[in-house]
């Protein structure tokens, strides 16, 4: 079982202990090792096989190790088995669905006896659901849009699901003797956010022995065919996988061809045909000779087309073509431009790591600065606390960067913005602050106006430096707000305020179109990993997808600036 499986287990048996009325320590122990887990930067299933204790996690006592160890090794969990045959069949099903709690399934559950999802579709659209007392039309068509994500999501996988486990395929394969160029095409290759089936490439000088130890991989879960030079098999997600191999000086035309997109692709040859040039996943063909060309890498395949090399992530046909025609690709942001991080959490809040910890992993990745951004508020915490908590990280930022680590770190803090649209810390706490990163967590289904003047309001506040995630969605888990993004660009163009690429591979918010428009009306962008532990900074690069995805230059990320023109363009230097 993977991280994520274990995670929802405990999750699940959270809500089922709050049904049942127990007590809320055991409630919040399992729910908090649900967190725990599902930001753990390892496989619980490989530190088992390392011989690693999970108690030495922190967070994790000895009833819930026991119980993840039983997970892993068996793959269920008697307690939990127990504890589900206490409820309706079918009750953990509706819990799936965003938006659905324990007692509104445990509702839909015992009073209409539905016990799954396409039952409950049919109970809205007949009207039971709606007539059931505090229900209604509002609460019934909120929940047939969560359906209707829900099942978005099964025909599509986020790309932080997928890219692991393609990355885990390809460094197998690529301890196959002489194997060579092997990597991803399509979608995953150009950074979308979802993905359906996988495409890879590669050459060798045995296509058949690189075949042959694809399909035997401990990642396969089922052989779909398999020939000479190529195979189709499923992978773990139930990703179905497609691996082509061909001819070194062939591969530029394959690799451009699959990785498409198909609007590229087409926009691309009808583009040639008219100068007599018909394109393939084997070459450039000339249409009168009908002798064909190959190409061992895209730049020459391009360069044979006229055109300056195209960068996967903007093969969308939005102009790029013609921009290639005047050699007027701009120089997409990279990792390397990347100077510091705006957003990352600690033991203070909901992470993992001390603020010395996140300090010395950034300082190695060879950042400038960090911002250390935990959150204002918790369920149930007093005013009085937020105080303490604040006042505890400004003396121990102070201590750090008196010390010699090496990094500069910024105290910030990300602060909630409320349902009525207030701040929730005062401003004379947050003006005493490096960075100010607002955002929404809570009072998701406000309707558009609300919302949008929600945002908009924190973006007016003089103290706030960047919107966080600014459409709070969760990929195939929560649907974005409802929310005018052209008046939230407009008022950070207005303001001067950045908006945050959160480069959390399940939000990737703001999403690429989005990002576009924003840079388009001059906003500066803040790609933030959103890190609640040290691994998390690895993550960084799937909001670079999002950026280049954008077209953003390094002069449209706040973050590839040095420290004092960061601070420059917050206004704290």
């Amino acid at each position: 079982m993977k991280n994520a499986d274990i995670a929802t287990v405990f999750e699940n048996i959270a809500d089922l202990l709050e049904l049942k009325g127990e007590n809320k320590f055991k409630i919040r122990a399992y729910s908090r090792a649900a967190q725990i887990i599902s930001h753990l930067p390892e496989e619980m299933e490989l530190m088992h096989e390392e011989g690693k204790d999970f108690q030495d996690i922190p967070g994790i006592g000895d009833a819930i190790a026991k119980k993840s160890m039983e997970l892993i090794t068996t793959g269920r969990l008697k307690y939990y088995e127990d504890l589900k045959s206490q409820f309706p069949d079918g009750i953990i099903n509706l819990m799936d669905l965003p938006g659905i709690g324990p007692k509104t399934a445990y509702r839909l559950a015992t009073e209409l006896e539905v016990t799954s999802i396409d039952q409950l579709e049919q109970a809205i659209r007949d009207g039971r659901v709606m007539s059931l007392e505090r229900m209604g039309e509002k609460t019934a068509a909120n929940i047939l849009h969560s359906i209707e994500a829900f099942r978005r999501k099964d025909r599509r996988i986020p790309l932080g699901e997928a890219l692991p486990v393609v990355e885990e395929v390809l460094k197998a394969l690529r301890n196959t003797p002489g194997a060579g160029n092997l990597t991803p095409a399509g979608s995953l290759r150009r950074f979308k956010e979802t993905v359906g089936d996988i495409d890879l490439m590669g050459t060798a000088d045995d296509p058949e022995a690189v075949v042959k130890v694809f399909t035997k991989l401990p990642q396969v879960r089922e052989v779909l065919g398999y020939g000479s030079t190529k195979a189709s098999v499923i992978l773990p997600r139930g990703l179905q996988a497609d691996l082509r191999i061909v001819e070194h000086n062939s591969f530029g035309s394959l690799l451009q061809h699959f990785t498409g997109s198909k609007e590229h692709n087409v926009a691309l040859r009808t583009k040639m045909q008219k100068k007599g040039l018909s394109l393939s996943e084997y070459g450039i063909t000339d249409i009168a000779s009908g002798i064909t060309e190959k190409f061992g890498d895209e730049e020459s395949f391009y360069n044979r087309l006229g055109l300056q090399y195209i960068p996967p992530e903007i093969r969308e046909d939005m102009g790029e073509i013609e921009l290639a025609e005047q050699n007027a690709i701009p120089a997409l942001i990279e990792i390397s431009d990347i100077k510091g991080d705006f957003h990352a959490h600690t033991i203070g809040s909901d992470g993992m790591d001390t603020i010395e910890d996140m300090a010395r992993a950034a300082k190695i990745l060879g950042y400038e600065y960090l911002a250390i951004t935990d959150h204002s508020s918790g369920r149930n915490i007093p005013a009085d606390k937020k105080m303490d908590r604040i006042r505890e990280q400004t003396d121990e930022i102070k201590r750090l960067n008196q010390s010699s680590l090496g990094i500069h770190l910024l105290n910030g803090v990300e602060v909630d913005i409320r349902a009525d649209g207030s701040l929730d810390l005062p401003d004379e706490v947050l003006a005493q602050l490096d960075v100010v990163i607002a955002a929404v967590h809570s009072s998701f289904l406000q309707e558009r106006g609300q919302m949008t003047q929600r945002i908009a309001g924190a973006i007016e506040n003089p103290n706030v430096d960047i919107i966080a995630h600014p459409t709070c969605r969760k990929i195939g888990e929560r649907e974005p707000v409802d929310v005018d993004m052209e008046a939230v660009f407009q008022a950070a163009a207005k303001f001067g305020k950045a908006l945050e690429i959160n480069a959390m591979p399940d939000r990737l918010a703001l999403k690429d179109l989005y990002a576009y428009r924003a840079r388009e009306l001059g906003v500066m962008l803040v790609i933030g990993t959103d890190s609640h532990t040290v691994a998390h900074f690895d993550l960084m690069r799937f909001g670079i997808g999002v950026a280049r995805r954008a077209w953003c230059r390094p002069q449209n990320v706040l973050n590839t600036r040095s420290l004092k023109d960061a601070l420059d363009f917050l206004h704290r230097s």
